[in-house]
């Protein structure tokens, strides 16, 4: 793939407003000032963003359809390197372009979402090959670190991709860099399960592929790969 190729338009999901971060209240909810009154904001991440979501951060919003709980559903937040996706649900769409262009070493002839194995969902099926996406949107000191909380989910589907491996399956843990950084590798400090995990399912032949992402105008464009660290940088 090239930098700059478009994976997403944002345009898609209608008209996008901008917004000032006031406080996030809970996981779900932020308050955001448009126009001189202040609005609930549906987050849809969990993660704690606690970098990203400052008061007086820049939002992307997208306003919600009338009855629902929340005014506008939150996009992207504006950082020093431009607007950064805040929306989990975007991830599996992007991911799923650039998986059909070759974002992990080919071009798959099928690809599925959502596909059942043992006791966990991936998120695709390339061809043979079974895929859990994760999006890393923390940065500290130049390293991308996932995850920025603790995460039975994210272990459960590290111990699934090793048996998926065992099996004679491919087994990819693909990582959709949201900021910049020099490379990824797992935040031990938040989480040493999973990064215990994660150095074994390499180890077991679990392949690991990232990418970054960023946003001109309104369109998500793929900006290069994303390595792992150096085994000789300290978890």
């Amino acid at each position: 793939m090239e930098r700059g190729e478009i994976l997403y338009d944002l345009d898609r999901l209608g008209g996008l407003e901008e917004g000032i971060f006031q406080e996030r209240p809970n996981r779900f909810v932020a308050l955001a000032e448009l126009g001189g009154k202040v609005h609930r904001v549906h987050v849809a991440d969990t993660g704690r963003l606690e970098e990203i979501l400052t008061p007086g951060r820049p939002l992307l919003l997208l306003p919600n359809r009338a009855g629902m709980k929340t005014d506008y559903t939150l996009i992207a937040a504006r950082m020093e390197e431009g607007w950064v996706l805040v929306n989990t649900r975007l991830h599996v769409p992007i991911a799923e372009e650039a998986i059909r262009r070759g974002v992990l070493g080919w071009k798959p002839k099928t690809l599925r979402r959502e596909v059942s194995y043992a006791h966990s969902r991936f998120d695709y099926l390339a061809d043979e090959s079974f895929v859990e996406l994760k999006g890393c949107s923390l940065v500290e000191e130049g390293i991308c670190l996932f995850p920025n909380a603790p995460t039975t989910r994210g272990q459960r589907h590290l111990r699934e991709l090793m048996r998926a491996r065992r099996e004679r399956y491919g087994a990819i843990l693909l990582v959709l860099g949201l900021r910049r950084c020099r490379c990824f590798r797992p935040h031990a400090r938040q989480d040493p399960i999973f990064a215990d995990l994660f150095a074994k399912a390499m180890e077991e032949g679990v392949e690991f592929r990232g990418f970054f992402i960023r946003i001109e105008g309104r369109e998500v464009c793929y900006d290069g790969e994303l390595s792992l660290c150096d085994v000789s940088v300290s978890l």
